[in-house]
């Protein structure tokens, strides 16, 4: 697993240089499929935010964890099914995948049970494949200013899945057009904890950041394809 820490160097070294223009740029390690030795390694190299995109098998490796996750920010990623939102709720940080009216309301009814006020993305959608979730661009205004109404959902930002493509830079006019949709409601609603802009992944990051991003999501630059430790 040496790697790992070779390769978190590596990321954050271009992230370095990126930021001279973009600001600051959190890492968020994508954990989801790895199994906890591997996550243990890269918090042991510095790593600040994990990513998981399903609610029981997080927990099971959260558990396993232990005391290195203090500190740690946990970011659930991938779509929520409503039978999981009281879960998570208890036990990730920020909600990046905010997808429907419902999904909100749920998550505010179970914040409100536990008294807290959960941070959460709004997931916008590009892509035209049907089994992609998200909100549609032009209703991502109306949505936000629904969500301000819900007293323990706190919204913090934006986050896209751009469309697969061999090359990164098809990625730039989706990331331009979410960039100019964040700072529209960042500008409109004068809203200063609406600062994250979730863009970018392990191939695209990089073009990401050239356009605005805040955020990075990477997970197979650190890690590889898959997790060997299943063998």
């Amino acid at each position: 697993m040496k790697h790992i820490c070779q390769n978190i160097k590596s990321i954050n070294n271009t992230i370095n240089l990126l930021e001279n223009v973009a600001g600051t740029v959190d890492l968020v390690a994508v954990t989801k499929t790895f199994t906890y030795p591997f996550v243990l390694e890269a918090l042991k190299c510095g790593i600040k935010h994990i990513g998981e995109s399903k609610v029981q098998e997080a927990i099971a490796k959260f558990d396993q964890i232990g005391d290195p996750l203090i500190g740690v920010t946990k970011h659930f990623i991938g779509h929520l099914q409503s039978n999981k939102v009281k879960k998570a709720v208890e036990t990730f940080d920020l909600i990046q995948s905010l997808d429907s009216v419902k999904l909100a309301y749920n998550i505010n009814h179970h914040a409100k049970d536990i008294s807290k006020i959960q941070d959460c993305l709004i997931e916008v959608k590009v892509s035209k494949e049907i089994s992609k979730t998200g909100i549609n661009p032009d209703f991502v205004v109306d949505f936000y200013n629904d969500c301000r109404n819900l007293s323990n959902v706190n919204i913090k930002g934006l986050m896209l899945i751009a469309p697969y493509s061999d090359n990164p830079c098809d990625s730039r006019p989706y990331f331009k057009q979410i960039y100019n949709l964040f700072k529209d409601i960042k500008n409109f609603f004068a809203d200063n904890d609406f600062n994250i802009l979730s863009i970018g992944m392990s191939r695209d990051y990089k073009i990401a950041i050239e356009e605005g991003s805040t955020m990075v999501r990477i997970g197979s630059a650190i890690f590889g394809e898959r997790d060997y430790g299943n063998k």
